[in-house]
């Protein structure tokens, strides 16, 4: 009979979860995903599947875990050291299980991250940053934050590519860090990804916080409109339906000359974009791009992402410092925005709202939706999310370009 009952008890988690209690502390950190996604709302469309996924990543005989393989390619198979790239698919499924399966076909190729891209174009309408079109600099200026944490981990001993994986975190898109991790260090992909979207659930903490450091009242009341009104722009746009078609052809085509290796990103941002702007004609193609297509691609990248999160590959100094490198990065990229705008208005009459800045990030609209708010209590008729959303944007367009200049250096 006791023989039984122990056999009963080895086959439950219970007994594994008891020898190494470390899978305790990922159900907590799954639990606090979730309940960020689910009860505070902040980026739940991403949140709730990687929290979803680390949760069944951490139960012990699940075999829903990712194995990363080492940078050789080889991986652990029942006890027999295989090359992952030399495996079929259906072995992968068949012995490492249905999560690995998902992520050495969709997210370990390179394939997903574009496809949400090109997603996120289909959503984005770059028509406030054309109308405003001087502020999109402030996009560039907030990828402060990715380089300067680039020099500070490789002075800790992350190796130059690490270290680039680590400091694109600071461009506030989960999908371009996971592109370049993916190209750059793939073995610390989860807890980049997991950094890059927790960040970005956390906007509106963060950007309030780097706000109240640096920025003062008077500039926080700095009233976009009346500085409008007080000194117009020269530039009109005669005919902005035809300039929005075609801004992703020229945007595409210069990244492409310039930075290749940012094309798979921005030319899928820029073709769900220009599927949009098109209209009546590609609606078919905008509504798979904007709807079922990135439905599906979020739900499977964010399980793959979450169950890359095993208690073994997680919980080390590593991890740490790619959280703490990470924060600091999103919070160097903010700031780095913030003190453009101090420096331009310096020597300039038309001055800007330093929130502006602040929100020169890639976490579209949520950067601007925060900065609006933050605006609206120093004067409620200082509404600034139009011209957040130019620097917004911008952010986009410039982490992707980032990314693709460190992939051209480093890989």
């Amino acid at each position: 009979m006791n023989e039984i009952f122990e056999n009963l008890y080895d086959m439950t988690a219970f007994s594994n979860i008891i020898a190494d209690p470390q899978f305790l502390i990922m159900y907590a950190i799954a639990f606090v995903l979730l309940y960020l996604g689910i009860k505070k709302q902040y980026e739940p469309l991403l949140l709730v599947p990687i929290a979803f996924g680390v949760l069944l990543a951490n139960f012990p005989g699940g075999d829903m875990g990712v194995i990363q393989a080492d940078e050789n390619g080889m991986v652990m198979v029942n006890g027999v050291l295989k090359n992952i790239w030399e495996m079929p698919l259906h072995d992968i499924a068949h012995e490492l299980g249905l999560m690995n399966f998902i992520y050495y076909m969709l997210i370990k190729t390179g394939f997903l991250p574009p496809v949400i891209f090109m997603g996120v174009g289909a959503l984005t309408d770059f028509g406030p940053m054309l109308r405003n079109l001087r502020l999109s600099i402030f996009g560039a200026a907030a990828q402060l934050g990715i380089f300067t944490v680039l020099l500070v981990a490789i002075l800790m001993g992350f190796t130059p590519k690490e270290a680039a994986s680590l400091g694109i975190i600071g461009g506030a898109d989960g999908p371009t860090a996971i592109f370049t991790t993916i190209k750059l260090a793939p073995h610390l992909l989860g807890p980049i990804a997991i950094a890059a979207y927790s960040y970005m659930a956390l906007v509106p903490v963060i950007i309030p916080l780097v706000v109240k450091l640096f920025c003062t009242k008077k500039e926080l009341s700095i009233n976009m409109k009346e500085q409008e009104k007080m000194y117009p722009s020269k530039t009109e746009i005669k005919n902005l339906r035809v300039l929005k078609i075609i801004f992703p052809i020229v945007v595409t085509t210069v990244v492409a000359l310039f930075v290749p290796s940012a094309v798979p990103l921005i030319g899928m941002l820029m073709f769900g974009n220009l599927v949009k702007e098109i209209g009546t004609n590609t609606f078919r193609l905008f509504d798979a791009a904007s709807n079922s297509i990135m439905n599906a691609a979020t739900i499977f990248l964010g399980l793959s992402v979450g169950a890359t999160m095993t208690a073994e590959a997680f919980l080390n100094w590593t991890t740490i410092g790619i959280v703490i490198g990470g924060f600091l990065a999103f919070a160097l990229s903010i700031t780095g925005g913030i003190f453009f705008v101090k420096l331009v208005n310096l020597f300039s009459k038309k001055k800007i709202n330093p929130l502006i800045g602040a929100t020169g990030l890639s976490a579209v609209p949520m950067a601007s939706r925060v900065a609006n708010e933050i605006a609206l209590k120093y004067d409620p008729k200082n509404h600034v999310l139009q011209y957040c959303m130019a620097s917004n944007i911008s952010g986009v367009i410039g982490s992707a370009v980032a990314a693709g200049v460190l992939i051209s250096f480093l890989a």
